[in-house]
């Protein structure tokens, strides 16, 4: 152990820490501890409400253990005839000091559930609390009055335990959420962070959403950055595994752009806020995150419908269990059968099967930079079979380039410098093309004057007396320059296959034609290849012409092709393809992808896509994320997978449990140790979608969280 790890002091008592100092991570912070209940005593104080729910309950949980312990104690005394003979007497006094120990232990284990059946009781809605209360307050309150007429039954124990193995099963719950959350602090914290802003000569802490652009942040080193912006002094390496997904270290000097939500590591920064605090893409994944956590998923609704069915059909199993066995035991013994009936049943264990996995599906694709905007969308897409792209930059860059040059007799070093001394004065998109691909073979723009922009045609100027002009076959002819056949021909078959051209010339002559194309992402055919393996029919849908979209698909490995669709012909593409309750998904980017994105059952956008296909899709890819598709689709399944098992295990369990309890082959202690388990199990089956292997493209380093998700095994307590 280092110097410093020695000599570091308590988080919560800050007396020093000793040799083997207990480190957890707390609100994003790494915290270190001398024990476990200086660890404990800082989260209830400090924690965040998941933290602080887990860890209260933990105390209450480690409270109610030792008076129910002691409880059981006697009562196993009372079980085994101990007390016979001389020693009888000293029976109703054992059975009173069970009360009194009894009574904090139902009382500190059973107020939540109390409460919450309280609230839930006055809007009319029965939960699994009820069943929990009716029962314990059964058993009590039965022993109450047996201690008061001195009766030799008493039934504390059965109380007590039942109550400290449904505290345990809540505590285990709510490690688990409390797990699920801490991995989305990062993402979460965009709506609460501040800024230091320098205002002139003064610095000032502002909330971040107040920031517009331009303003001037400062941001020491171990900060987050806050604004999206350039650096402006000062130099850094920045971790911005919270946005990208990608954990190697970025170097950040004068110039450089910064992400919000990244970390600095080693240096101070000044930063000029490029935009306002609430826009930046950490904003808007933080938003995102929170909307999707509030929204419950079509299988959730219909896991609180059953829910809502079925703790009422449980209280009338009860009390039908009760009259039972009321004729043929005695009346005690009825209602510790009763009592069995409704702990077993408590469906605690549906309750927690669809959120916490949703959860962790949800951490995973934001910590990859992935927003998604409805838990519905996890499982719609493991159930989808079809899924669509739009062509120009989803499975292309979207930016077109210079791809070839056809001339007659002109130098092609001479045709691309009076090309570019032509078109930098243009801001037109084959303009810029021409420009770089002049500069990329080192050549000097020639020096053209009087240079004018003829709208829709192309542009002009003129160098050594010459006119020189660079735009469509119109403009030539406008000019009365002819095309020469062997350009002519080269221009037509160049259309025809999908390239758009620009004709070149000067001294009243047509010497060069330019071709641009839109070529297809690096990523795209792996893309295409890997959602075929996973099952998946993949489908080119465009607005562009049949040839660049047999083109492009071809370069892909798309062979299913719809091209020169409009719109509202894309919207009737997919409709014909939805097979019975077959669901479709649509990949695109550009704002004619707004109204098919809505329309499917799932709309990817991309994220260099337009304002309105991202607000239309339910979910939305980082800049150059389509690689992520096969990860996500596979995500989506084991989320959903992960639902349903919860699901049928939950419900297989509570039926199998039910007609054991009904039929008096279940002791209300068992079955609540059991309930436990269960609860048990749909946390740990949950927490594997942890261990889901990361994205293919961040398989060489370990992306946002990954340290959390390699302990992903459930711990004694939260933050571990």
């Amino acid at each position: 152990m280092t110097a410093p790890e020695q000599a570091a002091l308590c988080h919560h008592c800050r007396l020093g820490v000793g040799p083997r100092p207990l480190r957890r991570v707390i609100n994003g912070e790494d915290c270190i501890f001398c024990c476990y209940g200086c660890c404990i005593a800082y989260l209830v104080k400090s924690g965040s409400r998941e933290e602080w729910e887990a860890a209260w309950l933990l105390v209450r949980f480690g409270v109610g253990a030792f008076l129910s312990m002691n409880i059981m104690l006697f009562s196993l005394l009372l079980y085994t005839g101990a007390f016979t003979g001389a020693d009888a007497r000293l029976l109703p006094s054992i059975d009173l000091l069970l009360g009194i120990l009894a009574t904090p232990a139902v009382i500190i284990l059973g107020g939540p559930f109390l409460r919450e059946t309280w609230h839930y009781g006055v809007q009319g809605r029965l939960t699994s609390s009820a069943l929990i209360v009716l029962g314990v307050g059964a058993a009590y309150a039965y022993s109450v009055v047996a201690v008061i007429e001195g009766s030799a039954h008493v039934y504390f124990d059965t109380a007590t335990m039942v109550l400290m193995f449904f505290t345990l099963g809540r505590y285990l719950e709510a490690a688990g959420r409390a797990r699920a959350v801490r991995d989305l602090e990062p993402l979460l914290a965009a709506e609460s962070e501040f800024a230091t802003v320098v205002e002139g000569e003064v610095e000032n802490r502002r909330p971040v959403q107040e920031l517009k652009a331009g303003a001037l942040v400062r941001v020491r080193p171990g900060e987050r950055i806050p604004v999206d912006g350039v650096v402006l002094e000062g130099g850094a390496y920045a971790d911005e595994a919270v946005i990208t997904g990608e954990s190697r270290q970025v170097a950040k000097g004068v110039g450089s752009p910064v992400i919000a939500g990244s970390m600095t590591l080693d240096g101070a920064l000044l930063i000029q806020s490029s935009g306002a605090g609430n826009a930046t893409r950490w904003a808007q994944i933080c938003r995102s995150v929170r909307d999707a956590l509030l929204r419950r998923s079509p299988i959730h609704r219909v896991a609180d419908r059953v829910v809502g069915i079925f703790v009422p059909v449980v209280l009338l199993l009860g009390a039908a269990t009760v009259s039972y066995w009321a004729e043929r035991l005695p009346l005690d013994r009825a209602l510790l059968v009763g009592l069995a009936v409704l702990v077993v049943a408590c469906p605690c264990a549906v309750g927690l099967s669809a959120p916490l996995a949703i959860s962790l599906g949800i951490g995973r694709l934001a910590r990859c930079g992935c927003i998604i905007r409805d838990p519905a969308a996890f499982e719609a897409l493991a159930r989808v079979r079809l899924l669509a792209f739009d062509k120009t930059g989803t499975l292309t860059s979207g930016m077109p380039r210079l791809v070839g040059i056809e001339i007659l007799d002109d130098p092609i070093d001479e045709v691309l410098s009076r090309a570019a001394g032509l078109e930098r004065n243009s801001e037109h998109g084959l303009a810029r093309c021409i420009v770089e691909a002049a500069a990329a073979r080192g050549l000097q723009p020639v020096a053209a004057r009087d240079v004018r922009t003829v709208p829709g045609r192309g542009i002009q100027g003129r160098y050594d007396e010459q006119v020189v002009a660079a735009g469509s076959g119109s403009l030539m002819s406008e000019l009365g320059w002819g095309i020469p056949p062997a350009l002519a021909e080269r221009a037509r078959l160049l259309e025809a296959s999908g390239h758009s051209v620009v004709y070149i010339g000067w001294g009243e002559r047509i010497r060069a034609v330019l071709a641009f194309d839109d070529t297809p992402l690096a990523q795209a055919r792996s893309t295409v290849e890997a959602l075929r393996r996973r099952g998946l029919r993949v489908a080119l849908m465009t607005g562009d012409l049949p040839s660049a979209a047999r083109r492009i698909a071809a370069a892909v490995g798309i062979v299913d092709v719809e091209a020169g669709l409009s719109p509202e012909a894309k919207r009737a593409a997919l409709d014909r393809r939805r097979h019975g309750k077959e669901l479709v998904a649509m990949v695109g980017d550009g704002l004619n992808d707004g109204p098919v994105l809505a329309a499917a059952d799932v709309g990817i956008a991309v994220g260099s896509a337009t304002d309105l296909a991202r607000e239309t899709a339910t979910l939305v890819l980082p800049r150059e994320g389509l690689s992520l598709l096969p990860w996500i689709v596979g995500l989506a399944r084991a989320v959903r997978m992960t639902i349903v098992t919860n699901l049928l295990w939950a419900f297989g369990y509570n039926l199998v449990a039910l007609s054991l309890a009904s039929c008096d082959l279940l002791q209300p202690a068992f079955a609540a140790a059991v309930m436990a388990g269960s609860s048990l199990l749909v946390v740990v089956n949950s927490l594997r979608l942890e261990r889901l292997p990361d994205p293919g493209h961040l398989s060489g380093a370990p992306a946002a969280g990954a340290a959390v998700r390699h302990r992903s095994s459930l711990s004694l307590l939260p933050g571990t």
